[in-house]
Order: C-alpha cells, then structure tokens, then sequence
C-alpha cells in the first residue's frame, strides 16, 4: 500500500462497485464545496488494473474523483492497494454499510470549535454548501444545556418544534425545567414537557400594525426565530404586554370617525353594542367601526350598523318566538350575510347591467311593492326627493331626458330595493328585480372564512361536490380545506341566488291578486266606455305585467 498522485480523469470506475443509484444533488453540491475549501481529506482507495490494463481501478471514493474533476483539481493523492479476488465487490460492500453519519450534536459542537478557531460563519457556510442562516441556526442549538446535548447524543432526539423552544430559552431555564423532567435510567425523555415548560407566547413583527418608532417606545426587541422559512418575516418579542400596548396605542391614533375600540366575545370576536348588527356588504356613510385584537394579537376591524328600536325589538322577539330545532344548512347570521350580499349585488347590477327602459319602468313598480316601501316614511322621502329633483324645473315642468330619466331611475331602485334581513327588506319583489337584471353575477365570493363558518356540516360536504376537495372527519377541516380552494375560484352558496322558489313566487302572486267586486261595480252603475285618446287602464296593467315577466 502507498501514496501516489494522479490525474482524476485517468482513474476508471470499478464496474462491481457497490453504490449504483445516483446520489443525491445536493450531497453532490456539499462534497464540492468542501473539496474547492479544504480539498481531499481522505484520499480514494485505487488498485492497479487486471488483464494487461497499466491504469487505476477506483475501488472506493467515486464520488469524491468525481467531484475533484468538477473542482478542476490537476492530481489528487490516492492510496494504491491490491487488487481483490473478487474485483472488491465485499470490500465496495463494507465500505458504503458501514458509515455512521456525524451525530447532529457533533456537528454543533464542531461549528463551535471552528467558530473558536477563527472561522466565520460565511467560511463555513461556503465549506459545508450551507446557508448562513442554516449555520447560525445549529450555533444556536449549541447553546442547549450540556446535559440535555448528552442525551440528544445517545439519540433520544426531540422533535424540530421541541428542539426550536428549548433553543430559544436561557440556560438558567433549561436548568430549572431539567431538574423537574430529567428522565431516570433506561427511560426516553419526555421532551414535550420539557418544551412545555420553556414555551413562552410569541408576538411576530409580521401581526404588528405600529412601526418600529412605537416599537422603540415601548422597549420592545425583536428576536429573528432561525428554525422559521427564511422567505417570511419571522422576527417576534415574548413581552406580550408591551406588543399589546403598542397596538392599542396604534389603534386609538388610527381610529376611524364613528369608530371604537372593543374587546373579544366567547367566540372569538368582537364585542358590539346591543342592537348593533354586523354588516359584511359594503358600508354605509352612517355605519360604525370596531376595531379589535384577535387572540393573535393583530388588530382587526368590522363594520356594524345600529339598529332602529323597532327592528331590534322584531328580532328579539323573532330570536325568543323560534322554537329549537336541528341546525339549518344556513344560519341565521349566514342569512344576514347572505342579504347583505344580495343587496350589493342587486344595486351593483341596477346600477351597471344593460336594462331595457321598459324593463326599467316595470321594475320601478315592482319595487313600490316592497314590503319596505312606505309613503309616510321620513326617511324614504329624503332619500328619494334628491333623484327626484334631477326629474322637474324652476317652473315645477318635468324637464328630462331619456338619460337622465334611466340615471333617475336606477337610483330610486337602488335607494328602495333591499334583501336585507331588516326592516329595509323589500321581500320577494328584490329577488325578482336581482333576478331580471342578473344580479347573480355581481354577487361576491363566499367561500370565506366568516361564510362558510355558518353553514352546517352538510351544507359543507355539498359545497365540496363540485370541486377536488373532499370532506374531511372533522367539519373545520373540510372548513379550510375550502376555504383554500376557494381563494382561486368563486363560490356561491345555492341558497343566495336571486330567483325565487315556484312556489313562493306562486304564494306572493296568489295574495296579491286583483280581485274584482262585483257587487261594488253593481253599487256604483255602469262603468262608461273609454273615450277616443283615453288609456285603457287594463291594457296598461297587462302592459306592466308583461314587461316585469
């Protein structure tokens, strides 16, 4: 056996070498990188060739000759031996069996001793194919309480989860948390207690809403969590109480008009006044918002609209008269968003849709007969008088034009047509009117969060029919699962379109039914012939209804 230096491209590879499937890219990248570092630490193994040949047989090291060629090395050292009896297949064998990888512990405790040596990080990093993130991600491990480190080298091993919390706290804590969960003889470590007891809350700059000058006044630190993807902000503090300072503080300089600051309900969400009622549409100029902390700690705001007396007074009657009975497909508060819904989307289609103006001028009756229209309304006049205005002169002529006519229009529509679940809804009228002009189309995506929380579990699994998702064991999970799918595509819930059931339509028809008396007409004589120019009123209604079907 000797020592002699060579070209690589001259030595031959050994056709019963042991090691056949390809290895691994990024093993490939990491020899490499040692080889242009440190070169060659311990050269390949070679024997002279058999049957005449004067070349070299590598018998072990393949992958190191190959990644010297890719270093461009000129000559590498190799360690001459005779050749085997059997080509050294058993020796090719024994080499690649009997390998026993550098123990996790042993590779903190090594970066540490090149750390000592005067290596940087960066040197290392480049020696090892790592990143420098990677690198100060194992010093930090190396700070693990030396007791807890011999146990991890015998192989009782947390997981990454535990090992990430035992890392991040001090060695005064692991001491004390080791004292009370240090495992007896021939006992595996309960590392989940030990992680248990070091777990402290974490605040993540990526949840803060204040900037790093408020940050600065209230003391708060951030510490960069290593164990955490490098491509998100990952920075956090463990002083709760000043993170949540901060955001209160951020919360009252940013607080909108009409605006509050509120706490959390039982259910996780935001506490607002009696007689207030959540709205998931768009906002009104009147609405109010409540700004709250989740149990994130992330500021978060709703918008919400205080109820008139007696519309609260409907629905507490309404909530005290239902009698229990098994959950809906739809809640009641999915019914309220589901209005919310339907308006936006009947007033975005009133105000945009292609409608023809004898559509228009049937829907504008249709929607007098809302359940929500009254004459004696203050309000419903103030709100309709300023379109109206648009319609008549100084003289108090109507002074219009077909444009301005169809503007007038489609805003009293909007003013008047409601699905809301209030005092506002105009009833069947609205889902005909949205209906007519394919407000279907404007409706927003449900497949949120705040939505799919209010349908029951088959609703859910029926929302899955027609997708790749498949219902899951537990609801929440079939919950998020959708949720995800629907944030590339568009769901709306069955029971939101806007065209009415046959039979409820048939009902409404039923009950407002003309009916002539008889015997009124008998009462008030004969009823005369309309005269040459006089309007048929019968040809006019009959003219409305076609134009409304």
């Amino acid at each position: 056996m000797h020592i002699i230096r060579i070209d690589p491209r001259a030595l031959k590879d050994n056709p019963d070498d042991a090691r056949r499937s390809k290895s691994n890219p990024q093993s490939d990248a990491l020899m490499l990188a040692t080889i242009k570092a440190v070169g060659i630490i311990q050269p390949p193994v070679v024997s002279p060739e058999v049957d005449g040949g004067n070349g070299f047989i590598i018998q072990a090291g393949h992958r190191r000759t190959k990644q010297a060629i890719a270093a461009e090395l000129e000559e590498i050292e190799v360690i001459v031996t005779d050749a085997a009896d059997d080509g050294g297949a058993m020796r090719s064998m024994v080499e690649n069996i009997a390998r026993e990888p550098l123990n996790p512990v042993d590779q903190w405790r090594a970066i540490e001793r090149l750390v000592a040596l005067g290596w940087t990080e960066e040197g290392i990093a480049a020696a090892l194919s790592l990143s420098v993130r990677q690198i100060r991600k194992l010093r930090l491990l190396a700070n693990v309480l030396p007791a807890m480190l011999d146990r991890m080298a015998k192989g009782d091993m947390p997981d990454e989860r535990q090992l990430r919390t035992i890392a991040a706290a001090s060695i005064a804590e692991q001491k004390e948390v080791w004292k009370a969960h240090k495992p007896r003889k021939n006992e595996t470590t309960s590392w989940w207690s030990v992680a248990n007891g070091l777990s402290r809350t974490r605040m993540y700059a990526r949840d803060a809403s204040f900037d790093d000058e408020l940050a600065q006044a209230y003391g708060i630190a951030w510490v960069e969590d290593l164990f955490a993807p490098a491509d998100e902000d990952s920075r956090y503090t463990t002083d709760v109480e000043a993170f949540l300072g901060a955001q209160q503080e951020w919360m009252t300089d940013n607080l909108p008009r009409n605006g509050m600051i509120t706490g959390l309900n039982g259910w996780n969400g935001p506490e607002l006044p009696r007689k207030a009622e959540r709205v998931y549409g768009k906002p009104k100029k009147s609405d109010h918002t409540a700004m709250y902390l989740d149990r994130d700690g992330k500021v978060q705001s709703v918008v919400y609209r205080m109820l008139e007396p007696n519309a609260a007074k409907d629905k507490a009657e309404e909530g005290r008269n239902v009698a229990p009975t098994q959950r809906p497909d739809v809640t009641r508060k999915g019914q309220d968003m589901i209005g919310d819904f339907r308006t936006d989307a009947l007033h975005e289609a009133l105000a945009r849709a292609s409608i023809e103006d004898d559509t228009l001028m049937a829907l504008l009756v249709i929607a007098f007969a809302g359940q929500n229209v009254r004459v004696d309304s203050g309000s419903y006049r103030g709100q309709i008088a300023p379109h109206a205005a648009t319609l008549v002169d100084e003289a108090g002529k109507l002074s219009v034009d077909k444009d301005s006519l169809r503007i007038a229009v489609r805003s009293v529509l909007i003013e008047v047509l409601s699905c809301r679940r209030d005092m506002s809804n105009s009833g069947i009228v609205s889902r005909i009117a949205g209906d007519v002009v394919g407000a279907d189309s404007f409706l927003p995506n449900m497949g949120t969060e705040d939505f799919l929380l209010c349908l029951s579990r088959q609703a859910l699994e029926g929302a899955c029919a027609d997708t790749s998702v498949l219902p899951r064991n537990k609801v929440r999970d079939t919950r998020a699962a959708l949720v995800e799918h629907f944030q590339e595509e568009r769901f709306i819930h069955s029971s939101a379109l806007f065209a009415p059931e046959a039979n409820e339509l048939a009902d409404w028809r039923a009950r407002n039914e003309i009916v002539e008396d008889e015997e009124a007409a008998d009462r008030d004589g004969p009823v005369d012939e309309p005269e040459a120019g006089d309007t048929d009123p019968d040809a006019v209604s009959e003219g409305f209804r076609e134009a409304a079907e």
